[in-house]
């Protein structure tokens, strides 16, 4: 089904919008919260948890892009299940090195103007991503947005562990010298 139909079915408060978000987003969804929480029922539970976000959130809004909202959801929910189990502590998964990694680049702050700072970061980032070469730009975001293990991502693409680092630590290094730049 196409994913403005299943928006659709959320509009009209159908519960067959969920079903048929299950059928073809479930693999994808799962993959996500698996990569963050590294356990199969943890991430099942998160991914059930968003599509009662998605039930919550629509209406009233009308995702462009289906598949970006989902994923959005359930990272967000994959990290808070992260949080409150103390993963830190038991040394668990990619999450804390890749936030230590990025943590390099950019920080933040919880209050209004943290949040108009990070806004205004996300723009920059986000146009930065733009203009990677697209090789670049996919390794970056399966490290730091689905949380890819170095050696998940170098078997995806054929490279050595040892290129794929220098690639993150290179996109790393024009980040930040492009926030410091911009006075971040």
């Amino acid at each position: 089904m196409e994913d403005q139909r299943i928006v659709t079915l959320y509009w009209e408060r159908s519960e067959e919008a969920i079903v048929q978000t299950q059928i073809k987003y479930s693999n994808y969804l799962s993959g996500i919260s698996y990569g963050i929480l590294q356990n199969h029922e943890d991430a099942g539970e998160c991914v059930n948890d968003t599509y009662l976000d998605a039930w919550n959130a629509m209406p009233p809004h009308r995702p462009s892009i289906l598949s970006t909202f989902l994923g959005k959801i359930t990272r967000r929910i994959s990290i808070d299940r992260w949080r409150k189990r103390g993963a830190e502590k038991r040394g668990g998964g990619e999450l804390p090195l890749a936030l230590e990694e990025l943590g390099q680049c950019v920080s933040g702050r919880a209050d209004v103007e943290g949040e108009a700072e990070r806004n205004a970061q996300i723009l920059l980032i986000n146009r930065f991503l733009n203009r990677l070469p697209q090789t670049e730009r996919s390794v970056f975001l399966c490290r730091y947005w689905y949380l890819d293990s170095i050696e998940a991502i170098s078997r995806q693409f054929g490279f050595s562990q040892s290129k794929t680092a220098s690639m993150l630590h290179r996109t790393r290094k024009k980040l930040r010298e492009l926030l410091t730049k911009e006075g971040w």
